[in-house]
């Protein structure tokens, strides 16, 4: 995934600054954040687990932050920006179900669509060398991992499994969008699920640029 994107990454940049981002998470149905684990940071993907084809549980997670509960960055996820875009793209007659956790300095979002479930994560480290640390370490066990290059990444590390996720890394944060359990293409439109991740991950990131 590479020049291909180009299009994608402008649109969506410009449609989500354009249109400004919300701060904190949205209206969907949602879990109140739980607070980090006390057990020690185990050694999971972005998304907090591994599956065929995804992440490996062997790499290390950064350093712990600091905070009770997830930033405003990581909250975006679960908001009005990324569920608009899933919205539209699969054409849904009504915003899926959503839930959320907080554990291990990780805030994930479940999206529950009729297909299968879509998770969102985001790895908050303590600063942007343990985030790209991090970022490396997962690129590096996780099989078949392809860098995004060139304008699609937008500036930032990113990587794509051929089963669906895709990976960037700004600051200190690690985010995930893993579609793997969803169908090789949905909605009316036949959009594939790595396209899927690649467009709801540069929707947030717009987001995160427009409130760093």
């Amino acid at each position: 995934m590479t020049n291909r994107h180009h299009p994608l990454a402008a649109l969506a940049l410009a449609a989500v600054l354009l249109s400004g981002c919300a701060a904190n998470a949205g209206t969907g149905t949602q879990n109140t954040p739980a607070p980090p684990s006390s057990a020690s940071a185990g050694g999971t993907g972005p998304a907090g687990g591994g599956h065929a084809g995804g992440h490996g549980q062997d790499a290390p997670s950064p350093d712990a932050t600091t905070a009770v509960g997830p930033s405003a960055a990581s909250l975006m996820v679960c908001g009005d920006q990324p569920m608009d875009t899933l919205t539209s793209i699969l054409k849904l007659d009504a915003k899926p179900h959503t839930i959320n956790n907080w554990a291990n300095s990780t805030f994930t979002c479940t999206y529950h669509l009729e297909e299968g479930s879509l998770t969102i994560s985001v790895q908050e480290a303590a600063d942007q060398a343990a985030a790209l640390e991090y970022f490396e370490v997962e690129q590096a066990v996780t099989r078949d991992a392809k860098p995004i290059e060139g304008l699609a990444n937008l500036g930032f590390p990113a990587y794509e499994t051929a089963d669906g996720s895709a990976v960037f890394q700004k600051d200190s944060f690690v985010l995930h969008v893993d579609a793997s359990e969803l169908p090789a293409t949905l909605g009316p439109e036949n959009i594939t699920r790595n396209a899927l991740a690649y467009q709801l991950s540069t929707t947030i990131l717009a987001c995160w640029i427009e409130h760093p």
